[in-house]
């Protein structure tokens, strides 16, 4: 269920938090807030998570509208419930042992692949993209009128991990079943299938942020965000051309970190 709790409530009567509310919402106070729930797994709405996940795939626009809903109760746009970073390390934490298993590497190179994955794929390039969409939204998507409203910083680091999700399920869940058989072998099906599932994937991921930063009523020209789909389907065209395998790249990089 959706929660119905108003905010006016928190509001003294001039519509103004009081001192005490406003240091509530302060950025610290929400880290702070969030952070500590993620030591309180009973506390987490696992199941509210999974119906995110879900429906990233089926309706992503409904759960960015459900961001909205939080927004007016809890007076923030970012997420105050780490259940879906814990289930999403969860999953990417299994789908790259299952990445490992497919790649015939040993325990420790497993390991090493999975330290990789985690930290540099989804934390450090995830806290890049966040911070250059937080930037970028706040510096020239804001609308003139509403220069008091800005982008948080913990919505655009959600925004990727609602967009990392299926682009996560698509490389390194359903292309295990296609690497070994299909994709990896020299022919004009094998490029074709793997690049294919590149070109959904990163599809998705463009299409998702783009939809969380739409969602957003204070920002202008987000249309913008859909440009890169232009140049993600040159070059899907230039690679089957060329006969580029991104998935026998991945590989082979992968194999080559974990050396």
């Amino acid at each position: 269920m959706l929660p119905t709790t108003s905010v006016s409530s928190r509001s003294q009567g001039n519509g103004v938090l009081s001192p005490r509310d406003a240091a509530r919402h302060t950025a610290g106070a929400k880290r702070y807030k969030y952070l500590r729930r993620l030591f309180h797994f009973r506390q987490m709405d696992f199941e509210f998570a999974l119906w995110q996940m879900l429906y990233l795939f089926t309706s992503p626009q409904r759960v960015y509208r459900n961001f909205h809903y939080r927004k007016q109760t809890k007076d923030q746009w970012a997420r105050d419930d780490p259940a879906f970073l814990v289930l999403l390390s969860i999953w990417l934490c299994v789908s790259t042992v299952g990445f490992g298993f497919v790649l015939d590497m040993g325990f420790f190179e497993t390991i090493k692949l999975l330290l990789w994955v985690v930290f540099i794929d989804c934390v450090g390039v995830g806290l890049l993209i966040a911070t250059l969409m937080w930037f970028i939204s706040n510096k020239y998507l804001v609308k003139q009128q509403n220069r008091d409203y800005d982008v948080e910083w913990g919505y655009a680091f959600d925004v990727h991990l609602n967009a990392f999700y299926p682009l996560l399920v698509i490389l390194h869940f359903i292309q295990l079943f296609f690497i070994n058989y299909v994709i990896i072998s020299d022919s004009v099906v094998g490029y074709f299938v793997g690049n294919t599932l590149w070109l959904i994937a990163i599809g998705y991921y463009i299409y998702v942020t783009f939809l969380g930063y739409s969602a957003l009523p204070f920002l202008k020209n987000t249309a913008v965000l859909l440009y890169p789909f232009a140049l993600l389907i040159m070059l899907y065209l230039i690679s089957l051309a060329c006969g580029w395998n991104f998935t026998k790249m991945l590989c082979s990089f992968y194999k080559y970190r974990v050396k």
